[in-house]
């Protein structure tokens, strides 16, 4: 028989995993052709983040970058460098979960959007400092870029609405904890 907490873990990651393709599949669908004036929420982002805080064990480190990296080849970045950015973001943010979980919710949000915001600017740093263009998918300007962070920002208390209603992702009680980054 598995062990019950095992088992917990092994359903959240798999739910995780499913979910995250889900949301892959909105976004490769072709919706709103053409070019979009006001760019949307990074809900995939937001969501493994929200899972990182509420139920670390769940999410290991291999999964989120699995998944990121998946992401990036789908939707043509640069291979393996947001997954590397999401992969820092997300350990920093879970070596923090402990102390976060005891703070507001409004304290968490900011947090969460200077995290959001500095994964932006490392992303883009990286990209600006090894000269990494693409003609068919150009970089997107600065601008447009820091209005994907607000929304992605803006969509955070949603998106863990949404997981606590849907997915019944709860915190975590302090003796549930283990580690598993790997």
């Amino acid at each position: 028989m598995i062990d019950p907490a095992r088992r917990r873990q092994m359903t959240g990651m798999t739910v995780y995993v499913v979910v995250a393709f889900a949301i892959l599949f909105v976004r490769l669908l072709p919706l709103s052709p053409g070019r979009v004036a006001m760019p949307g929420p990074d809900v995939l982002l937001c969501l493994t983040i929200a899972w990182v805080l509420r139920r670390p064990e769940q999410v290991p480190v291999l999964v989120i970058a699995a998944v990121f990296l998946i992401e990036g080849l789908l939707m043509l970045r640069p291979p393996g460098l947001w997954a590397a950015v999401v992969v820092v973001g997300s350990e920093a943010a879970r070596l923090r979960e402990q102390r976060w979980r005891e703070q507001p919710f409004l304290l968490e949000w900011l947090r969460v959007g200077m995290l959001v915001l500095g994964m932006m600017m490392a992303d883009r740093l990286v990209q600006a400092a090894f000269f990494v263009t693409d003609a068919a998918a150009p970089r997107p300007p600065l601008g447009q870029a820091l209005l994907h962070v607000i929304a992605t920002v803006a969509a955070y208390p949603l998106v863990m609405v949404a997981a606590r209603w849907l997915l019944g992702l709860r915190p975590a009680r302090p003796g549930e904890l283990q580690d598993s980054r790997f």
